[in-house]
């Protein structure tokens, strides 16, 4: 009715996601994220990056949910592959930078995650990360800091704990990333990651899942208002700098039809 399009976001940084066998390829597969990082160059990163949004673009996708950037800590972790920082902090701020540049280069939306020390996948959505401020600043923050300088639309927060609070919960949402960092997009949930509102702490938009229930109407009729409408603003803020189209290709009921289309930029 307002003109606003819908979020059509999809896995991942290195690649438009296969969910449906059916859907294999139909979209490039390209090295992961730690591949990428292996190159030690910027300008690789930005025309991959380009590519991979070309082809997000042609699938009707409007966000990218990536690139994750954690700097890596425990040497067995499962998602390490998709981290584009490898163990480098400075290398991870200066490839992320090259990354969401190229994907928001287009219309698309780069989803930065995950805030913050998701370092691990066993037992993920329990474990508590317990990081001083100093080694925050010096090893963890860097490539995050990076993408908000690059310009980014927005972070997604993970399932873990920081010192002992659920990341999206944590008020360094708000009191780092967005007041010390200077962070202007919007925060949003990982799935099943938010655990309440959390407004007042920084999140602004919950993934589908378990909580999400907290963003619904009923959810949020508690809610201050001023919060809400800040979160509104950060949101349509991020809709309005990507320049969104007002009729996305892939709406319901016609997104199934434009996800099978082949849009690989593979020769």
């Amino acid at each position: 009715r307002l003109g606003v399009p819908s979020l059509n976001m999809q896995d991942s940084a290195s690649g438009f996601r296969t969910y449906w066998t059916e859907l294999v390829g139909t979209v490039t597969c390209w090295p992961s994220m730690l591949a990428l990082a292996a190159t030690w160059d910027p300008a690789t990163v930005r025309d991959v990056a380009e590519a991979i949004g070309d082809e997000f673009v042609g699938k009707g996708a409007n966000g990218i949910l990536g690139p994750s950037v954690n700097v890596h800590r425990v040497a067995r972790n499962g998602r390490n592959f998709e981290y584009l920082s490898g163990e480098d902090p400075y290398l991870g701020a200066v490839l992320t930078k090259a990354y969401v540049a190229g994907v928001q280069s287009r219309p698309l939306i780069a989803v930065v995650k995950h805030w913050v020390f998701n370092e691990q996948e066993t037992n993920r959505g329990t474990e508590s990360s317990e990081v001083d401020s100093k080694t925050a600043w010096e090893i963890y923050y860097p490539p995050f800091q990076a993408a908000i300088d690059a310009g980014v639309d927005a972070f997604m927060c993970g399932q873990n704990r920081v010192n002992g609070v659920y990341a999206c919960s944590s008020a360094l949402q708000l009191g780092v990333l967005k007041d010390q960092m200077g962070f202007q997009g919007f925060i949003q949930s990982d799935y099943g990651s938010s655990h309440g509102t959390n407004l007042e702490e920084g999140l602004d938009q919950a993934m589908p899942g378990p909580g999400a229930e907290s963003f619904s109407a009923s959810g949020l009729a508690s809610q201050d208002p001023v919060e809400i409408d800040n979160s509104v603003v950060r949101i349509l803020s991020a809709v309005y700098r990507a320049d969104l189209p007002n009729t996305t290709k892939c709406s319901p009921p016609n997104c199934e039809a434009w996800m099978r289309k082949n849009v690989t930029s593979a020769r």
